[in-house]
């Protein structure tokens, strides 16, 4: 078996963000309420889209899929790094460890992939707007929702291999609130030479690939827009967009910090942070983005309610 490389380790204990007891309790707290706030704020998305007939339409179908990996990317961590604050430290056993660097990293790259989707969906509706519903058919975007996933999954299980690639003969606490490549890599006694930086091209590609196609988009959406003499077709078309652009610059922003940047440029508290923002904020600010910022949403949202009130 793989594991049989985990000659000493059985468990490893995620320290968590602090093991101050008060300041424990405190974070547990704001977590909590956190927590609660993605998934309200996500599900709410979801059941909205859902049963609003006006937002049958491809840029929602993939921001429903946005919100749905939103919540088991933050699932996959937040649960874990609340008992962290409870016990002051998690044990988790090698398995579990690595189940959850799998289900973090496929629901992180799936979101790169979404994001990039929804990108090209922009580019199609104010580009070619009279070939919209070929280009963007139902075939076509449950076809890149599932490439989506595919991707991410593929993405999850390089990092696992290489993970069941290291051996663990010395110590077992790795210091973050969840299990990262990173940290694991540190703990190795293994080489890491060739297994160290596999995860990272891995990632590299996804992240480059993803920021291409959405780098492509915008150029092309931002010369139609400029092109447009209408004052108001540019504001409705820059409009649909500025939602979108702060989700992809607030994503890309902390993942390509903690998996471009060089390791030696920042700290293991200042990766906890980041990760803390890409893990937890993020899922829980995109439903605010795409609702405050979005007019379809917002009347939908006050349709609803004024349906439930009536």
């Amino acid at each position: 078996m793989k594991f049989a490389n985990h000659t000493s380790v059985t468990e490893f204990i995620l320290l968590g963000l602090t093991e101050d007891p008060k300041l424990c309790a405190v974070f547990f707290m704001i977590f909590l309420g956190v927590y609660a706030v993605i998934l309200v704020g996500n599900i709410s998305i979801i059941t909205l889209i859902r049963n609003c007939p006006q937002l049958h339409t491809p840029m929602y179908l993939f921001l429903s899929h946005l919100a749905f990996v939103d919540i088991g990317f933050s699932s996959s961590v937040t649960p874990i790094m609340l008992m962290g604050f409870l016990k002051n430290g998690m044990a988790l056993p090698v398995a579990g460890c690595e189940a959850q660097l799998c289900v973090t990293v496929s629901f992180g790259s799936t979101e790169c992939f979404l994001l990039a989707t929804m990108a090209y969906d922009r580019y199609v509706a104010i580009c070619s707007p009279l070939l919209y519903s070929t280009r963007m058919s139902p075939r076509v975007c449950f076809l890149l929702v599932g490439v989506s996933y595919m991707c991410g999954f593929v993405n999850g299980c390089t990092f696992v291999s290489s993970a069941l690639g290291l051996s663990f003969c010395g110590p077992n606490q790795v210091d973050h609130f969840f299990c990262d490549f990173a940290p694991l890599v540190k703990l190795s006694c293994s080489d890491v030479s060739i297994i160290g930086i596999i995860p990272s091209i891995s990632s590299g590609f996804v992240i480059s690939t993803t920021v291409f196609v959405i780098g492509v988009s915008y150029i092309y959406i931002l010369i139609t827009i400029l092109k447009m003499r209408s004052t108001e077709g540019r504001h409705k078309a820059f409009s649909t967009c500025t939602s979108h652009l702060t989700a992809v610059t607030l994503y890309y922003g902390t993942i390509t910090f903690i998996y471009v940047m060089p390791k030696s440029s920042y700290s293991t508290e200042q990766n906890k942070i980041v990760s803390v923002f890409y893990t937890v904020m993020i899922p829980m600010l995109n439903p605010l983005i795409y609702s405050l910022r979005n007019r379809d949403v917002k009347e939908a949202l006050r349709k609803a309610t004024l349906r439930v009130y009536s």
